[in-house]
């Protein structure tokens, strides 16, 4: 019975942390302006981001004026990412160097001025790995201990 309650404990933590991974953040940015968004990583840890415009029009082509340059660098100036005039993107890189990191969005001017709502996930470390492989291991494991009682 010891073990059973160990099984359970185990997949309990598993899904708590596969629900803790998920990092999405959605903001608004009008053209022209600029927003920044800094992560603390540690030295040589994985991150991974993933951005992209939400369309204000479902079934159709993201306007023209619905573009984005990123720049994500270091607190030390170096730069990992650069993308101009893109609706999507996504980078990955092991930090060189601990401290704050920036991923800075800027939308460009236009008349008449419109805003961009963006989709932005940044996991760093362990949220940077594929959990699902970790949870599907995790769940053979904990069958096979159940199977031995």
């Amino acid at each position: 019975m010891a073990r059973l309650q160990v099984s359970v404990l185990v997949i309990i933590t598993i899904l708590g942390i596969l629900s803790s991974t998920s990092q999405c953040v959605r903001f608004d940015l009008q053209s022209g302006h600029t927003k920044c968004i800094s992560e603390d990583i540690k030295s040589n840890s994985m991150t991974v981001g993933k951005y992209s415009i939400v369309n204000p029009h479902d079934g159709q082509p993201l306007p023209e004026s619905h573009k984005l340059t990123v720049k994500v660098t270091s607190s030390y100036g170096n730069s990992y990412h650069y993308a101009d005039h893109v609706e999507l993107g996504q980078f990955a890189f092991t930090a060189a160097e601990e401290g704050d990191y920036m991923a800075c969005f800027w939308a460009a001017d236009h008349m008449p001025e419109v805003t961009l709502t963006v989709d932005f996930d940044w996991r760093t470390g362990v949220a940077a790995k594929d959990w699902t492989n970790v949870a599907k291991k995790g769940s053979i494991d904990v069958s096979f201990l159940i199977f031995r009682l």
